[in-house]
């Protein structure tokens, strides 16, 4: 990250307040506190007698001193033409003070009096962190350290300067390689951690805060699994370690001095770390890193579905125990999915044995496979437990992993639920097929549930429709089976997706 005077290369700062940091280093593992009961009337807890063995270091001193050369300071140089100006204009934005006396001070200190702000090819100096995986120089950083970057130089922890350049970048994860030429010198290096580390597990972080240089912070792993809408595959391990900007890329360490993650992003109110970071797990890293050593970019296998998260209503409307995997929406033509039989209803449940919790997971385990390979979904459909092999294809360039983020939509039903229907055939453009909405009482119940008109119904709890007589059949049917929800699948505009609507 930029710190001082010098541009953001860039920012998560959505209404929660994400923060890219520009890069850090975090150590961890776990401790055991506390000791025997000394009191003679107890009896010595069972764990006393292997407490030695488990207690952790009282310090990190010598944890620092084995990994602190192996953690790096990165600062590039972006060209302002590749950028936002540094007041985030657009190139529709006229002069900040054109017309009043400021505008003279404006023009002096960069502005060129025309309405594309700051002057062109401006050159702004970032600074991030990162360390070195590798004796011949490899390093990983974050993707939005070197973003755009002109020139990289990294600074080691003996204070050399040597200047790097970029092998590839993968902005889905934000993660990036870079290689230093030593001319020979073997660099200390640091090791991902293959086990999962746990909640509590002490990390240390080591980086370079505010381009202040090698700055040691300490705390705990907060939590796992964690989504921050950075992208598709958000995963991350939040830290209590206190990391700022210019943290960016640096490492997390366990207690025996393997990288656990890569900081990447803060919660963050005003700017500063609040004790709330994010680390891109090793697992991650590490297969991504390796396509990016070997390729230059990343190639993720895909399977061709647009999914959504499986809610409580659409459970309780397919007799599911829990709201977990992922429903299936429409298995896109030409795609692994659609060959394979996938069907628009489907709840995909599991990927080769493991369960999948929602449809971002789902996304996740797809694209950590090889394209090429073979995944056995296990899927519900109507009632039946299924498993469907699926030969998983090259995810192409256009195509984004849905992440189970759909517009809310709305639909005419039947009488109670606020909306009123017309079959498709006699509704211009409408395709032909299932019933479109053609009004929406904005106090129902449609309403509520995101219909709009020009939707069009297809199928009510598994039945096709194409008249409002049989939307009322199945609404009834699904009633008088006990059911307090029924699922739709709707055709919008965009796609074509499920909602469960309430029908008690």
């Amino acid at each position: 990250m930029t710190e001082g005077k010098e541009h953001p290369i860039r920012q998560i700062l959505s209404t929660r307040r994400l923060a890219l940091l520009g890069s850090a280093a975090v150590l961890g593992s776990a401790l055991v506190l506390g000791g025997p009961l000394s009191n003679g009337h107890f009896a010595e807890p069972a764990f006393a007698a292997t407490q030695a063995a488990q207690q952790g270091p009282t310090g990190f001193a010598d944890l620092v001193a084995k990994v602190k050369p192996a953690v790096i300071s990165v600062r590039v140089k972006v060209d302002q033409s590749a950028t936002d100006n540094m007041l985030g204009q657009n190139s529709n934005e006229l002069v900040p003070f054109e017309g009043t006396p400021f505008e003279k001070f404006f023009r002096q200190y960069g502005f060129d009096g025309n309405p594309k702000g700051l002057q062109r090819h401006q050159v702004i100096t970032g600074v991030g962190s990162g360390f070195f995986i590798s004796a011949d120089g490899y390093a990983v950083t974050n993707n939005h350290v070197v973003d755009h970057a002109t020139s990289v130089q990294v600074t080691t922890d003996d204070g050399t300067i040597y200047d790097a350049k970029v092998i590839g970048t993968d902005p889905k994860t934000d993660l990036a390689l870079i290689k230093v030429d030593g001319k020979g010198k073997d660099f200390a290096y640091a090791n991902f951690e293959d086990q999962k580390p746990r909640v509590g597990d002490w990390v240390v972080a080591v980086g370079n805060p505010y381009g202040l240089g090698g700055t040691v912070t300490a705390g705990i792993i907060s939590a796992e699994g964690r989504e921050i809408g950075a992208g598709p595959y958000d995963d991350y391990i939040q830290i209590d370690a206190p990391i700022n900007k210019g943290n960016s890329g640096g490492p997390t360490f366990d207690t025996n001095g393997n990288v656990i993650g890569v900081n990447t992003a803060i919660y963050s109110p005003t700017g500063g770390s609040v004790g709330i970071g994010f680390d891109i797990p090793a697992q991650t890293a590490k297969a991504v890193i390796a396509q990016l050593k070997e390729h230059g970019s990343v190639t993720r296998a895909y399977i061709g579905v647009q999914v959504q998260p499986v809610t409580a209503g659409i459970a309780e409307s397919l007799g599911l125990k829990k709201a977990e995997g992922a429903l299936v929406d429409e298995a896109q033509p030409d795609t692994p999915a659609a060959k394979a039989g996938i069907q628009a209803g489907d709840v995909i449940t599991a990927v080769n044995g493991t369960a999948v919790k929602d449809s971002r997971d789902l996304a996740r385990q797809i694209s950590t496979m090889a394209p090429g390979s073979t995944a056995k979904l296990d899927i519900l459909r109507k009632g039946e437990s299924k498993t469907i092999e699926v030969t998983l294809a090259t995810m192409p360039n256009q195509k984004q992993a849905n992440a189970g983020n759909h517009e809310d939509f709305s639909g005419p039903g039947v009488p109670h639920l606020g909306l009123s229907v017309a079959p498709a055939g006699e509704v211009a453009g409408a395709g032909g097929k299932g019933l479109v909405v053609t009004e929406v009482d904005p106090d129902g119940k449609a309403a509520e549930h995101g219909f709009q008109s020009g939707d069009v119904i297809l199928e009510v709890a598994g039945k096709s429709v194409s008249s409002a007589s049989e939307l009322r059949q199945a609404l009834a049917d699904a009633k008088s089976q006990g059911k307090h929800d029924v699922l739709m699948r709707v055709k919008t505009a965009d796609n074509t997706h499920f909602v469960a609507m309430p029908i008690g």
